[in-house]
């Protein structure tokens, strides 16, 4: 039996697929994170929109309170979820990217509520969503792994 904290207990987890917010215009949030950052729609309906932000991460947003049934689907179910309040999310961007984003950030009137530069080297920048969301911006450097 392997020891708890061992390589051989480790799911085997190659990384987060997908992020979920929960927003109360749809159509609002799709502009925020399509429009202005540029991410792909992959899927679209009354209920959610579904957004690539690269490297095999989807993110998902819900129109808040459409998500407390279960959604049955040819291949099975989905379990009812949702959330509220503003969370945070962070998104990588590559090193030499936040000039640009701040000034795409500028043209659109959407203040920088925060900077951090990290200890390893990376720099952060902080605003919020048209939800309230926290959402992050940041450089290799900011963990270890990034």
């Amino acid at each position: 039996m392997a020891e708890k904290g061992s390589s051989e207990a480790a799911p085997l987890i190659d990384g987060v697929l997908e992020t979920a917010l929960y927003v109360d215009d749809l159509t609002r949030a799709t502009a925020f994170y399509e429009g202005l950052l540029g991410l792909r729609r992959l899927f679209g309906d009354e209920r959610l929109v579904a957004l690539d932000h690269g490297r095999r991460g989807v993110l998902l947003l819900f129109r808040r309170g459409t998500t407390r049934e279960t959604v049955t689907l040819p291949g099975g179910t989905i379990p009812p979820h949702d959330g509220h309040g503003p969370i945070h999310i962070a998104f990588a961007i590559r090193e030499g990217a936040l000039p640009l984003l701040e000034s795409r950030l500028s043209e659109s009137a959407i203040a920088i509520e925060g900077r951090t530069r990290w200890p390893r080297g990376g720099d952060s920048i902080y605003v919020r969503d048209p939800d309230g969301h926290l959402v992050e911006f940041a450089t290799p450097g900011l963990w270890a792994i990034y």
